[in-house]
């Protein structure tokens, strides 16, 4: 589940993703599930084909390696919705809002973004994009519009199940186990333990990865579904799992280099504790810093490892995106904007 953390555009968050539940002998299965008029697919995380979370990696970059622009908007404004609002700005409208951001952004005061400026502020849209995907969610699920979601109005909404009980059930089995590794989610979520999710819990819950009591528990899912022999351990084999059959023999070596460069820290030949969860939940923080690497090699015109707030302005579609449309009445003003920021 590495952390790391979208969904419309890229979607750098929907996101959407799958559990360890999702990974049998290290295949993806990605089901969706509907309901009445809405269509989801379970709210555990989307994994890497190595079985590591990846709800922000995989939006960074295609399967070819190339870079995905719409993480760039996305990692600026902290907002899906702000950022596909963006893409259809006028180029001068989206220079004067990237205006106001550049301000907040700038801690310094001195009119140049550094990078440590720049990887806070990327921190702080993953956490605005892991509230504002959870919300959604939380928003669809809830029913009876208290606020707050119930384990029964989350079945009923994401698998299409009205209650647990074994009779309700009983037509599900083949999401069995899904919704047995999302109750303990739920059930870790839930810190007041009412039952219920509010926002805050629901954040836990849909993004386990981001919230380090959640990650016991993740040491544990991955456990049961990847270490065939109970030994507490993952070998390579368990961590290649049914790949292994589909991989030519360059490419296999090249998943044992980095399997043991990478991911066996003390070299035993084996993962376990810490190294599983380092595999399994890459972090943010590195995410982050690669996001600020790839803005400066795009914008900083004088390499003087700075960015001015020209040279932001002048890169603006790098940023925020825009496009030269009639964006009409239904987009908010800039003072609106500015007062939301």
């Amino acid at each position: 589940m590495p952390i790391l953390f979208s969904a419309s555009r890229s979607i750098l968050i929907f996101y959407v993703l799958f559990c360890c539940a999702c990974i049998i002998n290290g295949a993806v299965v990605h089901k969706t599930y509907s309901h009445g008029t809405h269509e989801h697919t379970n709210l555990n995380k989307e994994r890497e084909s190595d079985g590591a979370y990846s709800p922000r990696e995989t939006q960074h970059y295609d399967e070819d390696g190339a870079h995905h622009e719409d993480f760039d908007h996305e990692a600026i404004l902290g907002s899906a919705k702000e950022a596909e609002e963006y893409d259809h700005l006028p180029p001068e409208e989206a220079k004067k809002r990237l205006a106001i951001l550049l301000k907040k952004m700038d801690l310094t005061n001195d009119s140049y973004i550094d990078r440590q400026e720049l990887k806070a502020w990327i921190l702080r849209s993953f956490r605005m994009l892991s509230e504002e995907e959870a919300n959604e969610r939380l928003e669809d699920c809830d029913d009876n519009h208290d606020g707050k979601a119930s384990w029964t109005e989350y079945l009923s909404d994401t698998y299409g199940v009205d209650s647990d009980s074994d009779d309700s059930l009983k037509f599900h089995e083949e999401n069995l186990h899904l919704i047995s590794e999302d109750k303990e989610m739920w059930d870790a979520a839930d810190r007041d333990g009412d039952g219920l999710l509010d926002s805050q819990e629901f954040v836990a819950f849909a993004n386990p990865e981001e919230h380090p009591n959640m990650l016991p528990l993740i040491l544990n899912q991955t456990l049961r579904n990847k270490d065939k022999d109970n030994d507490g351990a993952i070998s390579f084999q368990e961590y290649i799992g049914d790949r292994g059959t589909e991989l030519d023999k360059d490419a296999l070596k090249a998943e044992k280099d980095k399997f043991d460069q990478e991911h066996d820290k003390n070299k035993d030949g084996v993962l376990t504790g810490q190294e599983i969860l380092s595999w399994i939940v890459p972090s943010n923080e590195d995410i982050a810093d690669e996001e600020v690497l790839h803005l400066f090699a795009h914008s900083d015109d004088d390499h003087d490892d700075l960015l001015s707030f020209d040279e932001v302005l002048d890169h603006h579609e790098t940023f925020v995106g825009s496009e030269a449309t009639d964006y009409g009445d239904h987009l908010h003003n800039i003072h609106q904007f500015d007062d939301e920021l």
